[in-house]
């Protein structure tokens, strides 16, 4: 990637002009403060956590929502949330390099498809606001949830209360913190797609803020429609071109997508990214 696109990425980041889209690869370097097993993120390896480290079915292992479906129809609900707790609420992690890197100078808006919460411990210093996705309720047609973080708590609010000069999390495939809200299932996924879709998935106000945005996808894979279609609904009404894409080897559908979508993809992971701002160089695992 030449030096112009870099400083071009940086200087929008900077500027909050750029938002960084966090998808599963940007916590690679995350692990288990006791064992050293790496935090299981992506479709495979939460499969594999939800089954005891076993393979299920190879209709299953094709994407994490689908073998979800399949272990909520057989367990309930109740199983999937109190498994997505138990990673991501009651173990403890090491800091992902990435996190560290933004923590350093914290976006006013960044979007995180993953259920860690690794980045509001980032933000766990100040005020901000978080958004969290959350499907299949019957008493709104909303499928979200605003808290606003006072520098101690979170306390649920309504989008009109909103303070329009702090920071923006958005989670929308949910987080253990503060309320247990997680889209994870077949199911979780259509009604949040569909509402997405609709346009009840996205507080008002960030459709007005996110409005001539660019966007940076970091460890975020193309290969899957349902990621997919919750990214390009997010990120609708970005400015042209809608931005770039960290991708080493893309398959023909992501490289088709991605052109017709309107993002460049850049040759280079994670891990090769954060070297490349100068950040790389000594990655470890925080104690």
């Amino acid at each position: 990637m030449s030096t112009e696109v870099i400083n071009e990425i940086l200087s929008g980041l900077y500027e909050n002009r750029v938002v960084p889209y966090l998808g599963p690869g940007v916590l690679f370097d995350a692990g288990n403060k006791l064992t050293g097993a790496p935090m299981p993120a992506d479709s495979d390896s939460l499969i594999l956590a939800m089954n005891n480290g076993k393979p299920m079915a190879p209709k299953l292992m094709y994407e994490f929502p689908r073998a979800a479906m399949n272990q909520e129809l057989k367990r309930g609900r109740v199983f999937l949330t109190q498994f997505l707790n138990k990673i991501y609420k009651d173990t403890e992690w090491t800091r992902a390099a990435l996190h560290d890197w933004l923590a350093e100078w914290r976006p006013d808006y960044i979007i995180d498809i993953n259920r860690d919460t690794q980045l509001q411990q980032s933000y766990s210093d100040e005020e901000h606001t978080l958004i969290c996705g959350v499907a299949r309720i019957t008493e709104t047609q909303f499928r979200y949830r605003i808290y606003h973080f006072d520098g101690q708590d979170y306390f649920e609010i309504p989008q009109e209360q909103v303070d329009a000069k702090i920071p923006i999390l958005f989670k929308p495939m949910g987080t253990p913190l503060p309320d247990a809200n997680f889209i994870a299932s077949d199911a979780d996924y259509v009604d949040y797609i569909t509402e997405l879709m609709g346009g009840f998935a996205i507080p008002g106000f960030l459709k007005e803020y996110r409005k001539d945005k660019q966007y940076l996808l970091l460890g975020m894979p193309l290969n899957r429609d349902s990621e997919r279609m919750v990214m390009s609904d997010i990120i609708y009404g970005a400015k042209e071109p809608k931005g770039w894409v960290l991708n080493k080897n893309p398959t023909a559908k992501e490289s088709r997508y991605c052109a017709r979508l309107g993002l460049e993809i850049i040759d280079m992971d994670v891990k090769e990214f954060l070297a490349c701002v100068g950040y790389g160089n000594e990655l470890k695992r925080s104690a």
